[in-house]
């Protein structure tokens, strides 16, 4: 591996033990022969996930372990491993194993593709046809995903799938906020960035219990999707700039 990879690959994980390393190893087997890194943000976890990730350097050499000091939520982990990332593509996926590594090439392979759009800036996995989850929790996500793509016209069917490639340089030029990660589509869109999605598998969690409740996560995107609306009526795009 050089210096600098090409590739980083953020992975918020919170009290997700037995699944962290396993996934870590996936991960690596699935981007075998390119330049990257692997990026696990340990969210103050009070299980054992940061103790097995350290340990786990040792085998995975490309593997970086980075922990927060007090636990601050999903998005701000995906930030945290964003500003700590060396490459200029960043890709991630949910610490609980759910998202498929193997999608990791199809993601980034369409974001990195020759004749890519100039501006396209970030290619989302859509799980809508392969989702593992209760009819309960399927239904839910449907519901919450269909008012979204409605009111933000962001043209995502599965803004909640955590397996997304994106340039990290666009990242950062995006307003950050908590549940920030599941309006990437449409704040890339508010900047003039294009975006594409790609259907990728699922697989059922096999360890541990989910972090969100179908009313929590539904309340949040609500209230998220108004402050949505209002960063978009705001919104003010020069389409570029030229130094004169």
């Amino acid at each position: 591996m050089s210096q600098t990879p090409d590739i980083s690959v953020v992975v918020p994980a919170y009290n997700e033990a037995g699944n962290v390393v396993p996934l870590a190893r996936e991960i690596a087997a699935a981007l075998e022969g390119r330049n990257f890194e692997i990026l696990f943000v340990d969210d103050c976890s009070t299980d054992g996930t940061r103790e097995e990730l350290i340990a786990a350097k040792e085998e995975l050499p490309m593997l970086r372990v980075v922990g927060h000091r007090h636990n601050a939520g999903q998005s701000r982990s995906v930030r945290t491993g964003v500003m700590q990332a060396r490459g200029a593509i960043v890709a991630t996926l949910d610490g609980d194993g759910q998202n498929p590594p193997d999608g990791l090439p199809i993601v980034i392979e369409a974001l990195m593709r020759a004749d890519a759009p100039e501006n396209l800036a970030l290619v989302g996995g859509d799980r809508s046809q392969n989702r593992q989850d209760s009819a309960w929790k399927k239904f839910a996500s449907r519901f919450g995903n269909g008012i979204r793509k409605r009111m933000l016209n962001d043209n995502c069917n599965d803004t909640g799938c955590g397996l997304k490639a994106f340039k990290r340089q666009a990242y950062l030029e995006l307003p950050f906020f908590d549940h920030q990660h599941r309006f990437l589509p449409a704040l890339m869109n508010r900047e003039g960035y294009l975006c594409e999605f790609r259907p990728v598998s699922h697989r059922h969690r096999t360890i541990g219990a989910s972090k969100y409740t179908n009313f929590g996560r539904l309340f949040a995107s609500l209230t998220d999707m108004m402050g949505m609306m209002w960063l978009n009526s705001r919104a003010r795009n020069p389409r570029g700039s030229d130094e004169l």
